[in-house]
């Protein structure tokens, strides 16, 4: 039987008109629901893992052109999607999101087709003029998100940068060559100096910049028309000159930022490294040039050359994005298992700081064609379970938030789906409309009740498995308990949750449904337990 709804009939009273005007109607019967499968599982509150820091995603790239030209109406209620914790009777205003990672552009978008960057929405201002002055005024569309953020609650942002200012690069562009650093030689002071400027002048002005990310995936190349980027891969140069080794560069740039932050920045903003392109590079030279991978010990064993350890300004924390390592089970398994078994040797937190769907070949689905919404979805549900339970990440964040569908790509790019005025493929400069996606709904499962502060628990489900999976996690105060759990089955399931390791009562339950008809939204007394197939279901317990 699949999903079937067995409905009892609702017994009603005969004369309304006899009730009390206070007393609520009850009625003689609740109806019931059959499921396929029933199963158990068990959370231990006493056993408890990371704690989570926050959920978050990006304002690249086309964030700064809604701030600027889509109507008011658009833009408060793409913010109100993004960053509101308010449920109004049963269906979340929002995903609550409680990180929020802001791009430093690096005058891309002055130089306009001379940047050699063919999408404009990917050309991005830079608050350093070429005269050597600031400009905050630019950026005025990212900014508004940001102060939308604040206004939410979201009070949390991370800075970070694809390419340093263009008057810094070798070449004057936003993208490298290729092979070379694109950062100049006499430029590493200054880069640094103008990361910190940017931090200090919005730690002034109320955001808390929690950290600041000055190299972005230093694994490619970036050269070419895509979108800012700055090459740091290693150059052999001619005649019995060494090799020119990337990893000095970036344990170049860290010191010369921790400086810079030290002197020119907010008292508590600290950088993060080192936005690696996937997760293997975290603790392996398999795949990549070994100059550029096994970034944890490269940056944290105490005798290795390129040691950050000693830095104020570098905390015991790395990140990474879990891009290409992310088809199927068994590769998310091994590869955060062996991420996690790294970070452990040095004490490390773990941050996932963008992902979404680059590849193909996911392993719950034949192709994309095939592929619903709600399927691609699940995909990231699947991805964000190993982060957050395999890897013990702090952290997880999603990449570009909004953006046209184009190319038949659905909605592998984006939580919130931008429709042009002139329609996909339109103008994004002449305003439009917009609509959230199940991926906005899935990641919301998880950021609007995991708060920041609380800690993952054990959770056992003796017949979970690759299609049903869950994680628990309580709050700081222990007064509230979130699981979630997600079914990729395409038969329903009712479960049975019990808590243990906890000296408090349940006092209630609500439970939020995202599915092919669900937007997170909270379920009738008779449906909890119930987990629709293809679906992600969060629980949220009051305890006292």
């Amino acid at each position: 039987m699949k999903n079937k709804y067995i409905l009892l009939g609702l017994s009603y009273l005969a004369a309304l008109c006899s009730c009390s005007d206070d007393k609520a109607f009850e009625p003689d019967y609740l109806p019931k629901i059959t499921s396929d499968h029933a199963m158990t599982s068990t959370v231990n509150v006493a056993n408890k893992h990371q704690v989570i820091d926050g959920f978050a995603s990006s304002d690249a790239w086309t964030m700064d052109y809604i701030g600027k030209y889509w109507s008011n109406n658009a833009k408060e209620g793409i913010a109100k999607l993004l960053f509101s914790q308010k449920v109004e009777r049963g269906n979340p205003e929002g995903i609550g999101l409680s990180m929020w990672r802001v791009n430093l552009g690096g005058g891309t978008a002055e130089q306009g087709e001379a940047s050699g960057i063919t999408d404009k929405t990917r050309r991005v201002e830079c608050f350093l003029t070429q005269n050597g002055t600031y400009d905050w005024n630019k950026s005025s569309g990212q900014q508004y998100f940001m102060q939308k953020a604040k206004e939410y609650g979201c009070n949390n942002f991370v800075l970070f940068s694809n390419t340093p200012p263009v008057q810094f690069t070798v070449n004057g562009k936003g993208s490298g060559d290729w092979w070379n650093n694109n950062l100049r030689e006499d430029c590493f002071d200054d880069f640094a100096d103008f990361l910190a400027t940017v931090a200090k002048h919005f730690s002034d002005n109320g955001y808390n910049i929690s950290y600041i990310s000055p190299l972005n995936e230093p694994q490619y190349s970036w050269g070419g028309d895509g979108q800012e980027g700055c090459s740091w891969q290693h150059v052999h140069v001619v005649l019995l000159l060494p090799a020119f080794q990337p990893l000095l560069l970036f344990s170049k740039m860290a010191r010369a930022l921790n400086e810079s932050l030290k002197t020119k920045g907010p008292e508590n903003t600290m950088m993060l490294l080192a936005e690696a392109a996937k997760v293997p590079y975290l603790y392996t030279t398999d795949d990549s040039w070994a100059d550029r991978a096994n970034v944890i010990p490269t940056y944290f064993k105490s005798d290795s050359e390129h040691y950050l350890g000693d830095l104020e300004r570098m905390p015991k924390l790395i990140c990474a994005h879990s891009y290409w390592w992310d088809k199927t089970w068994d590769v998310l398994f091994d590869s955060r298992t062996k991420a996690r078994a790294e970070a452990d040797k040095y004490g490390l937190k773990l941050y996932q700081t963008e992902w979404s769907m680059l590849g193909e070949g996911y392993e719950d689905y034949e192709n994309y064609d095939q592929a619903t919404y709600m399927d691609l979805a699940l995909s990231m549900a699947k991805v964000l379970h190993h982060d957050l339970v395999t890897a013990s990440m702090n952290s997880w964040a999603y990449w570009t938030t909004a953006s046209q569908e184009v190319y038949s790509q659905k909605s592998r790019f984006y939580m919130i789906r931008l429709i042009p005025t002139g329609g996909d493929y339109g103008n994004i400069a002449d305003g439009g409309t917009y609509e959230s996606s199940k991926n906005l709904w899935v990641l919301g499962n998880y950021s609007l009740f995991v708060r920041p502060g609380y800690y993952r628990v054990d959770l056992n489900i003796p017949e979970g498995d690759k299609k049903f999976f869950g994680s628990a996690y309580i709050s700081p105060e222990e007064d509230k308990l979130v699981v979630v759990y997600t079914n990729i089955n395409d038969e329903s399931i009712q479960m049975e949750t019990s808590i243990e390791g906890l000296n408090k009562q349940v006092v209630s339950m609500r439970q939020y449904v995202t599915s092919s008809t669900s937007d997170l939204n909270e379920v009738d007394e008779y449906l909890k337990g119930y987990i629709p197939a293809k679906s992600v279901v969060t629980m949220v317990y009051d305890l006292k």
